[in-house]
């Protein structure tokens, strides 16, 4: 896809003064894909590092790749700046031989030279590179070069975020720069009445500034702190029409079939056919639930805007700066080359949090103040009770069990859309999916989505087990009309959904009498599956005794990283689930960046086991309650398993996304370790104390 709309060398490396620089549309939210990128390209050009950089993405400036992913990096980007580096070693090595001879064979790629060995011919390679013509085409079906030792992995920008010294975009301090905070309504419903004239008056007098537009509320001026106070003294001073308040509903139990738009799913795929009927008599059958959950991010979002008269600067941790740009544009009334959006890292930023918002709300408020630089950062509250949550889902499995297999297995997911970034689209669509908009004098109704027909997209990611199954009928429930704006969370509906599946599969081994991955392994005829599983098995260290160990397997999106995964654990006397070891076997096909990739399943494990054991949106009619640290706990140090990770390199397959590949069967490793340590089986996330007391009571 980036190939096909970015097919020019250029468009992807460019000599700069002596350094190669490289192209992406794909940001760096601590993913590493700067790092991968680095290394593709010093493995077939054998540059030194420092002679090797990343170009900001920009719009205008980077390649268009739309939005950071779907752990899409290295199969897009990555493989579109690998195809570009073959084909610029290629025209190199034949412009070395037409100016001195030889064959492709007496060539070599050093240090940032092609020479002949054994004798004095050295060129630099970033002067020839600049001798070659700009419109060079890439040629993707040239075989890559890689070395035999790879090059040591570049870790770019650790060591200043280590040691404090990054700057994110909440530090950027710039000459004549004011500050901004927004003014929040009580919840969603809400809207503006009225502000105490006194309080106003005081705000200006002390050379502040009110930002007004219907129910859409700030304060900016220099001095950060004092903005800081005097929006809080506005917040108080504002009269609000709660419009009702937020619906106090069982979501749960609103997520049922009758309430939804159906579709049964093939192959990963929804389809517009009718829904087959369900199975008869089940041997096994549960309904898996995950409530509301936030993204959670280490900073609120934030972000940075200077309207010059004519056009508007903005920088952003966005991850679809192109995407936005056309929102902000259509909502402003802008042509879209009269904005330039500029990626800049946010601590801890990733997925559809409040990035966009703060981005669009940091643009209006720049548009009052021309020539002014504004920047906006989202209060801990603010993040907390507004960016777009994961929706609560719904997981009905029920199966059938013959001769010691599962012979057939219907799923259905329920939830409300996963897809709510500001993408364009009809009827406004995005701004109708900025937060802003709804409460600007001219509001615009909240976005309502149609169904996600895409293949393994939104809540039907992973609703097709990868198990060898008979018989299997999947079924995708979109309902919608639920009390809170959602979109897109690390993994979208997959962890939900492998969730149940593997919780069922274990439910169906223990039936069985099976062990658990000889069970899966059964049920794979994948043999890349099987050897993940294998490895796993020789990998476990001996079960300490009170333990559970809870076992399962899922390949994200049936196509990406494959991921075994063993969790030991321990439910205590007072029911805390305390963490003890986890084994993973990942086969992400060929690995780049080995450092890279470990660490990004190790975060994977990390959130899911919070997802799990802590994390729940809670509200009432006035508003989000779960606004702080404390009202939504998250996994703190002192519940931190052990880590044991193998890798199966495959350097002759095609590296794929591995970013969101552990979550999933994290969550359901620990559901089937409580499982096996307690013998409750836990269905609904999170699996507090409570939880576990209330299962036991239940018995």
């Amino acid at each position: 896809m980036s190939l096909d709309a970015y097919p020019l060398v250029s468009d992807w490396l460019t000599p700069q003064d002596n350094d190669l620089l490289i192209h992406t549309g794909k940001v760096d939210i601590g993913q590493r894909i700067s790092t991968a990128l680095v290394r593709i390209v010093q493995e077939e050009l054998a540059l030194p590092l420092s002679r090797l950089d990343v170009a900001a993405v920009r719009t205008d400036h980077a390649p268009d790749e739309g939005i950071t992913s779907g752990s899409n990096s290295i199969e897009q980007s990555g493989r579109a700046v690998a195809a570009a580096a073959a084909t610029l070693r290629k025209h190199l090595l034949d412009a070395a031989i037409n100016q001195h001879g030889g064959t492709p064979s007496d060539w070599a790629f050093e240090d940032g030279y092609i020479h002949r060995p054994g004798t004095n011919i050295r060129i630099n390679l970033i002067s020839l590179a600049q001798d070659l013509p700009p419109d060079l085409a890439i040629d993707p079906d040239l075989p890559r070069h890689i070395p035999v030792t790879p090059p040591a992995p570049d870790m770019r920008g650790i060591a200043d975020m280590v040691t404090g010294r990054f700057t994110y975009l909440h530090d950027i301090d710039l000459p004549g720069m004011w500050h901004a905070r927004r003014v929040s309504p009580p919840h969603a419903r809400a809207s503006l009445r009225d502000i105490d004239q006194t309080v106003l008056d005081r705000i200006t007098g002390d050379g502040l500034h009110v930002v007004r537009d219907g129910s859409f509320l700030a304060v900016t001026g220099p001095g950060e702190w004092a903005v800081v106070k005097a929006a809080t003294r506005l917040g108080l001073a504002c009269n609000w029409d709660s419009g009702g308040g937020l619906p106090e509903t069982d979501v749960f139990a609103h997520l049922a079939p009758e309430n939804a738009q159906r579709f049964p799913v093939v192959n990963g795929t929804p389809q517009k056919v009718p829904v087959p009927e369900p199975l008869d008599a089940p041997d096994l059958s549960g309904r898996f639930e995950r409530p509301y959950q936030m993204h959670g991010a280490l900073a609120p979002s934030a972000a940075l805007a200077e309207w010059t008269g004519e056009r508007l600067f903005v920088k952003s941790h966005s991850q679809g700066i192109y995407p936005l740009r056309e929102a902000i544009a259509d909502s402003l009334g802008l042509a879209t080359d009269q904005i330039e959006i500029t990626h800049v890292q946010g601590s801890g930023c990733y997925g559809h949090n409040g990035a966009d918002d703060a981005a669009y709300e940091a643009a209006c408020i720049a548009l009052a103040h021309p020539k002014i630089p504004i920047l906006l950062k989202w209060s801990r509250e603010d993040e907390h009770a507004w960016e777009p949550y994961a929706p609560a889902m719904a997981v009905q499995v029920d199966a059938k069990l013959a001769d010691g297999r599962i012979a057939a297995l219907s799923a259905e997911a329920h939830s409300d859309t996963h897809r709510g970034r500001p993408r364009p689209g009809p009827n406004r669509a995005g701004p109708a999916k900025l937060l802003a908009n709804r409460f600007r004098a001219e509001a615009m109704a909240p976005y309502i989505a149609p169904p996600n027909m895409g293949n393994h997209a939104g809540m039907h990611r992973n609703l097709d087990p990868v198990y060898d199954i008979p018989e299997k009928r999947l079924v995708k429930n979109l309902v919608q009309g639920l009390p809170h704006r959602t979109s897109a969370m690390r993994c979208l509906g997959a962890v939900a959904n492998i969730f149940a599946l593997e919780s069922t599969l274990d439910e169906a081994a223990h039936s069985a009498g099976a062990d658990p991955i000889a069970f899966r392994r059964a049920h794979l005829s994948d043999p890349r599956a099987v050897a993940v599983l294998d490895a796993l098995e020789h990998r476990l260290p001996p079960l300490p005794e009170g333990m559970g160990r809870g076992i399962a397997y899922a390949q994200y999106k049936n196509a990406m990283t494959r991921v075994g995964l063993a969790m030991d654990l321990a439910v205590t006397d007072t029911a805390e689930v305390k963490l003890h070891c986890v084994t993973l076997v990942a086969d992400a096909g060929r690995v780049i960046d080995p450092d890279g990739l470990q660490a990004q399943l190790e975060g994977g494990v990390m959130q899911a086991a919070s997802w799990a054991l802590y994390e729940q949106v809670t509200w009432d009619r006035d508003g989000i309650t779960s606004r702080d640290w404390d009202s939504y706990p998250v996994i703190r140090f002192d519940n931190v398993p052990d880590f044991d990770i193998t890798l199966l390199n495959h350097p002759d397959q095609r590296s794929v996304g591995a970013g969101e590949a552990s979550p999933g069967p994290t969550v359901a490793a620990i559901a089937n370790g409580i499982f096996a340590a307690t013998g409750l089986r836990l269905r609904r996330m999170p699996f507090t104390p409570g939880a576990i007391t209330q299962a036991a009571l239940d018995l």
